[in-house]
């Protein structure tokens, strides 16, 4: 199912959604609410970690403790200021660096930052449970425009 295809799916499962005129006031209307967080939560795994939040998660006394080689890897993951915790090797990185039971406080605030609810419109375009124990990936990411709901109420 294309993008498109999966947003009008959810319009016209709604009633409120679909019951909005097919103009732009609609559209606006029904982009500004699937731009709202979904209720229940549905967590995804963010693809934006700024590393100054990843440097405030982190438990200094475990990090210093790390190898030459899992501090370097650290640094190696941070270099970009950006970290994409929504890539499995990501993460998995983190989960090897702070290993053992030396590194349980740094690894639970690793996974705690790379994570987050999702939006009504980024959970129809997502794959996954987007449970807290088992967060989903995003296929798209931000807010979409009444363009975007024109579009998939066109398709």
């Amino acid at each position: 199912m294309t993008q498109l295809q999966a947003l009008k799916a959810v319009i016209d499962a709604d009633g409120t959604l679909a019951a909005q005129p097919n103009n732009s006031d609609g559209a606006f209307f029904i982009a500004a609410e699937l731009n709202k967080p979904a209720t229940p939560a549905f967590i995804v795994w963010r693809t934006d970690v700024p590393t100054k939040d990843i440097k405030k998660a982190i438990f200094w006394t475990e990090y210093i403790v790390r190898s030459d080689g899992e501090r370097d890897a650290f640094v190696l993951i941070n270099s970009n200021g950006i970290v994409n915790c929504a890539d499995v090797n990501v993460r998995q990185g983190f989960a090897d660096i702070f290993s053992g039971p030396g590194g349980v406080n740094t690894r639970a605030a690793l996974v705690a930052i790379a994570k987050r609810s999702a939006t009504r419109a980024e959970k129809a375009l997502a794959t996954g449970t987007g449970s807290d124990a088992s967060p989903a990936a995003m296929g798209f990411e931000g807010n979409i425009s009444y363009q975007d709901v024109q579009d998939a109420r066109a398709s």
